[in-house]
């Protein structure tokens, strides 16, 4: 039987995008291991199509046990965060090794200190080099493929999980506004931002509502065959960096050198208003005031300046 390791990433789009880099450096590491990764099975599914892992052992967040089946995991994997809960999520598989952050509460010590204040790919990059395998940030890049649009379009996708991160609908919808007179734009969105979707694109010819429609790698050949995408902090963001399509990201409350764009960064442009006092709390139940500072123009002319450059993309690895 093929040995298995099981990683533990049990968290949203974004986050497991932010993730790749460190499994593509698990699996040089383990290269005859069976990778099994433990989140969202939809996310998850779709890695696996893609061989970044081999399967997907469905989870959502840490309030469920892990449903891990036959021996011990011959390598259980933390990149779900610091511990303790994660770690002993892990640990009550008994697993013959483990790859984690030191977490005393845990009784783990075998792994270095957290690192405050890394980018959240770069934290995960230095777990597998400190196991003794090169990992970069440029592992990052997907081998997704699209048929060429016969027309061009722009991406938007409006929507955030938490109020802290959503921007005023009305500006999405001068946005748009301002987009379709020239170029064709698409808007992405959950089943639950269906409402949202319709607002945004309420009375725009050209604009088409895409929310509740796609699964994971539909969104993901949406992103890779557009001019350009529009988000703020979220896992479409990520999905842009990943596939190489030029983007613009409104940041706040959370800063971009934490979770902006961390590889070629000329393609990829944030509005991130540093001189605006912010509350700082990603799950507050209002707009971050360094999210509300950001107005209609400057997203506007931002998506002119990623959208006026080279746009070759970058090889991807597969």
């Amino acid at each position: 039987m093929r040995r298995r390791a099981l990683v533990l990433r049990a968290l949203g789009l974004g986050d497991a995008l932010t993730a790749v880099a460190a499994l593509r450096g698990l699996r040089r590491l383990l290269p005859e291991h069976e990778i099994v990764l433990a989140g969202p099975e939809d996310v998850g599914g779709w890695l696996a199509d893609l061989r970044v892992v081999d399967r997907v052992l469905p989870i959502a967040g840490l309030s469920t046990a892990l449903a891990w089946s036959g021996p011990a995991p011959e390598v259980a994997v933390n990149l779900h965060g610091r511990g303790p809960e994660s770690h002993r999520r892990l640990q009550t598989l008994r697993p013959h090794r483990m790859i984690g952050f030191a977490n005393g509460a845990a009784g783990f010590s075998c792994g270095p200190a957290w690192p405050g204040g890394l980018h959240e790919v770069d934290r995960w990059c230095f777990l597998m080099r400190s196991s003794g395998v090169a990992c970069s940030p440029q592992d990052l890049r997907l081998p997704v493929r699209t048929r060429p649009s016969a027309r061009p379009y722009v991406l938007i996708h409006p929507g955030a999980s938490a109020a802290a991160r959503r921007w005023p609908v009305h500006r999405w919808h001068a946005v748009v506004r301002a987009i379709t007179r020239h170029t064709e734009v698409r808007v992405t969105g959950t089943w639950g931002e269906r409402r949202l979707g319709r607002d945004v694109t309420q009375g725009l010819r050209g604009a088409h509502d895409l929310c509740g429609r796609l699964d994971v790698s539909g969104l993901a050949a949406q992103v890779a065959g557009a001019t350009a995408v529009l988000s703020t902090d979220t896992g479409i963001a990520h999905l842009a960096t990943a596939l190489g399509t030029p983007s613009v990201t409104l940041f706040g409350p959370t800063s971009p050198v934490r979770w902006g764009p961390s590889i070629d960064t000329a393609r990829h442009l944030v509005l991130w208003r540093e001189d605006v006092p912010t509350l700082a709390d990603p799950h507050a139940i209002c707009i971050d005031p360094r999210l509300d500072a950001v107005g209609v123009p400057e997203v506007l002319q931002a998506l002119g300046q990623v959208t006026r450059r080279p746009s070759s993309r970058a090889a991807v690895s597969s």
